[in-house]
């Protein structure tokens, strides 16, 4: 069941962007062929934790997709549960959560039956809302976007205490920072122009390793 008492926020409808970035993970594997080339390194345990941070990632913004796109039909059909409630001053006002509702008409003797009345339609609707999720799939497409995106959250957490052993897994931290965290790719507030600098300077450095190795080979 829907929390009645979080509806106004709506997270799920508007806390999702497309993000930019594949040049970034594109790159880290680029690094990885230039880092292990001619070599039997082991795979940086940094890299394959990014990896397996990368489909989550991937499949959390998938499953958002799916819930956003079955919750506009629910608003549609249903309607985001909600009250229309008539105050004693003779204002109107559309309240979408029994926390707003009791904020509105406080606990007076004065509201009572109002407030009674409020919460039982209020309650009927969360009631068709709710079956309605459950019927068309929402409930569940949601359910599985917040595991995914739990998931996702655990494995971002875990490379603060990963340590990369190659410069393919440091790209590969700084790329899920950047995708997880800059709000676009212009973005100019502190940290991100730096993170973007420092994962250039890797492309930088990382380019010019590759060169000179392929150099030291040429029998020319």
């Amino acid at each position: 069941m829907a929390d009645s008492d979080n509806i106004t926020s709506l997270p799920f409808v508007t806390r999702r962007r497309v993000l930019a970035g594949t040049v970034v993970a594109t790159t880290a594997w680029t690094l990885e062929g230039n880092a292990s080339a001619g070599t039997n390194v082991p795979v940086d345990p940094a890299l394959a934790l990014q990896r397996e941070w990368q489909r989550a990632h991937k499949l959390t913004e998938r499953l958002c997709r799916r819930q956003q796109r079955l919750e506009t039909r629910l608003v549609e059909d249903i309607g985001f549960p909600c009250v229309d409630v008539r105050l004693p001053n003779g204002e109107e006002l559309t309240v979408y959560s029994i926390e707003s509702l009791n904020q509105v008409l406080g606990n007076g003797p004065d509201t009572a039956a109002l407030r009674e009345k409020a919460e039982s339609e209020f309650a009927a609707h969360q009631a068709r809302w709710d079956a309605a999720a459950e019927k068309t799939g929402y409930a569940a497409a949601l359910r599985a976007e917040r595991e995914a995106g739990e998931r996702a959250k655990n494995l971002l957490e875990a490379f603060s205490t990963t340590p990369a052993t190659t410069l393919a897994g440091v790209a590969g931290k700084l790329d899920a920072v950047l995708l997880e965290g800059e709000a676009c790719e212009e973005c100019c507030d502190f940290p991100w122009p730096q993170i973007r600098s420092a994962f250039s300077d890797l492309v930088r450095i990382a380019e010019a390793f590759g060169a000179d190795r392929v150099a030291s080979k040429d029998p020319s």
